[in-house]
């Protein structure tokens, strides 16, 4: 299982989810360019001080993610993409255990070339009247559930 940010805009989200990814042996891949200069020091500003503690690799743009993802398909399978526009919600979707979480960018998603090369769309129901549950929060929860049906939680 791994968790892929496209093109993330606020560093906080990014700090958040790194830090996920080293409490739950979570690998992830930031998708390039950011929206904020991506270092050590802006991640620790952001309150990320787990940074040593996480897989995660950056890749400068989506063909180069796409590009690896090939080179590994023992590590990267199906791209899973959590959009709000979707029609079936994560719960009634069968995770695996080589899925690729991806997050769109916080202030517009992902494009339409990367919702066409998704395997899977996925949405979190909600209120009709709200637009979009944060970034960080969205992606804990569906997360939680993929970790929960291939049993991939850490063992203590």
């Amino acid at each position: 299982m791994r968790l892929a940010l496209f093109q993330p805009d606020i560093p906080q989200n990014t700090g958040t989810l790194l830090r996920l990814g080293a409490c739950l042996d979570l690998p992830l891949d930031i998708i390039e360019p950011c929206g904020f200069i991506f270092n050590e020091k802006a991640m620790r500003r952001a309150g990320m001080d787990y940074l040593n503690m996480v897989n995660y690799r950056r890749h400068n743009s989506w063909q180069d993610f796409l590009t690896y993802r090939t080179e590994h398909p023992e590590e990267y399978g199906r791209i899973v993409l959590l959009t709000t526009h979707a029609s079936q919600p994560y719960t009634q979707f069968e995770f695996k255990p080589n899925d690729i979480i991806l997050m769109g960018r916080e202030s517009a998603g992902v494009p339409p070339e990367v919702h066409a090369i998704a395997d899977a769309r996925l949405l979190i129901p909600m209120n009709a009247h709200a637009r979009s549950i944060n970034v960080a929060v969205s992606a804990v929860m569906v997360v939680g559930e993929a970790l929960r049906q291939t049993d991939l939680f850490p063992k203590s």
